[in-house]
């Protein structure tokens, strides 16, 4: 009888055993070449770990503005060497915490902020030219990376020293997530709005961070994610060039973000393939001269979607594994999940155990001391050919189509991840696909962990501020300013100089929002 056949989550076949045939036609200068040189399959950077270690960045929003800040702090204090923001939904959706339909969200998923005296306290006491910060924030990127840029201004630090990312990445909330405001291509036009203004004002500053987490969490394989994130890469890319800028202008400060799942083996060769298709893209089709622009640097988050409430300590495990994958894998930062994010917010002790686990991975196991160390494997690099092959042919379906954009209005994009969801749950449920604690080695009798809570009263208290943030403003002032917003939004200059206006002069982040709303309209999926 003939042993069962195994496959990756992506639905590659794994033999039991490769060697030099599996490798026909690998050509190890074309294919692999050095690291810190196209097509940077080993990495970005020729000496990567050993020359300087990722950053380690956990994600962290905690209600209101000071608690985040407390929580900054202390994992700053612990050895966390770069900050990451997450925002609560109505942050996301461009709508100030006393809006009704703010209503059960405020400070749920991450910090609230609705105005400049929220950034003021979210950043306050915190080295903002010697950290660099990460945003988990789209439709309204633009509001909350100016924000930033006014505290800091009212530091004495200058934009130029300002160092961080806003994901920015509009397509893939049409595409899985659903933290949209504005139809696709008024948001596309923020975005390249936002690559100008950093290229002039905060140079340091990653303008996009191009995002297949998100997709990848919704039941996207791990060859989707690679060629869903490069398809929208390429329409972004694209957008900017109609806008007038030159590739080389915007390209080298373009990031990335992908999630890492269990398999361990397909997520290292996952991320070293979409270098390689990346720096083909960017060369053969951009016609990119300059290294950085074909250069794909990348943060990583461990798997939320992999996390089980059912014995969470495992969580623990499953999180160590997907982070030697991506930094095995080749990745820039990396945030790993706490253990009890599947029942709530994490707890302090949760965040600093997640954070353990990077330094440990980093000064403990060896894996920095060389080079892509997996490198050459004739298992690994065949796998990496296959899902970069795989991802190819997606690209050319989108391309087909019409592009991203196109094939997100059309739900192509959207019916592939849920199929793809689809047949991972059906997995789960009849077994096939083992899930420890889950569907195999349960436990009846489970005692919870103690999980954070949000403080009510804390929720109540942002609405006040907020409101008497606005009770003592230069209403006209405001007004004028938000009037100015307007009036740009209908015409082709660049939002961002206004929408700092706006904000400088006293208006919400929701006020800012609603300007934009009257103009552009909001976008109603019709798949």
């Amino acid at each position: 009888m003939g042993e069962e056949p195994r496959s990756t989550d992506a639905g590659i076949e794994i033999r039991p055993l490769y060697g030099p045939d599996d490798l026909d036609g690998f050509d190890a200068d074309r294919d692999l070449g050095r690291p810190g040189a196209p097509p940077f399959t080993r990495g970005v950077y020729p000496t990567m770990y050993r020359g300087r270690l990722w950053t380690m960045r956990q994600y962290a929003g905690m209600g209101t503005a000071r608690e985040t800040n407390a929580r900054f702090r202390y994992l700053l204090d612990h050895g966390q060497t770069g900050l990451s923001i997450a925002f609560d939904l109505p942050t996301q959706m461009g709508l100030d915490s006393d809006h009704p339909r703010a209503e059960g969200e405020v400070g749920k998923t991450g910090v609230a902020i609705d105005s400049i005296e929220d950034m003021r306290a979210l950043l306050e006491g915190i080295p903002l030219d010697q950290v660099t910060t990460s945003m988990t924030i789209n439709a309204t990127a633009a509001i909350l990376l100016l924000l930033y840029e006014l505290v800091a201004a009212e530091r004495g630090i200058p934009a130029e020293k300002l160092g961080g990312t806003a994901q920015n990445d509009i397509l893939k909330e049409y595409a899985a997530r659903g933290t949209y405001i504005y139809p696709p291509k008024p948001s596309m036009r923020l975005i390249t709005d936002l690559f100008a203004y950093c290229r002039e004002r905060v140079p340091r500053w990653n303008t996009i961070s191009i995002s297949g987490y998100h997709m990848r969490e919704a039941g996207a394989t791990a060859v989707q994610e690679v060629a869903f994130t490069l398809g929208n890469a390429i329409a972004y890319v694209q957008a900017a060039l109609d806008a007038g800028m030159a590739v080389d202008d915007f390209a080298p400060r373009l990031s990335f973000f992908f999630a890492c799942h269990m398999n361990f083996f397909e997520e290292v060769a996952k991320f070293r393939a979409a270098r390689r298709l990346w720096a083909r893209i960017m060369t053969e089709r951009f016609g990119s001269s300059d290294p950085r622009s074909s250069m794909l640097r990348f943060h990583t988050q461990t798997g939320g979607a992999t996390l089980t409430a059912q014995q969470p300590e495992i969580n623990v495990v499953r999180t160590a594994y997907e982070a030697l994958a991506a930094v095995l894998g080749g990745t820039q930062s990396l945030h790993t999940n706490s253990f009890d994010e599947a029942l709530a917010l994490p707890t302090e002790r949760a965040a600093k155990l997640a954070l353990r686990t990077q330094q440990v991975l980093a000064h403990e196991t060896g894996v920095p001391d060389t080079v892509d160390p997996l490198g050459g494997s004739f298992f690994l690099e065949s796998l990496t050919n296959e899902i970069e092959q795989r991802a190819w042919q997606y690209i050319e379906k989108i391309e087909g189509i019409g592009g991203a954009v196109a094939a997100i209005e059309a739900g192509w994009i959207q019916d592939e991840i849920h199929e793809s969801a689809f047949r991972i749950q059906q997995g789960v449920e009849s077994g096939d696909r083992v899930v420890v604690g889950v569907n195999k080695f349960v436990e009846e009798a489970e005692v919870p962990p103690e999980t954070l809570r949000l403080d009510e009263a804390e929720v109540e208290a942002q609405k006040q501020r907020v409101r008497a943030f606005r009770a003592g403003r230069d209403q006209p002032a405001v007004d004028a300013a938000l009037r100015a917003v307007g009036e740009t939004a209908r015409g082709t200059g660049n939002l961002l100089q206004p929408m700092k206006g706006a904000l400088l002069a006293g208006a919400t982040l929701g006020e800012v929002s609603d300007a934009l709303r009257e103009v552009f309209g909001e976008y109603r999926p019709t798949h």
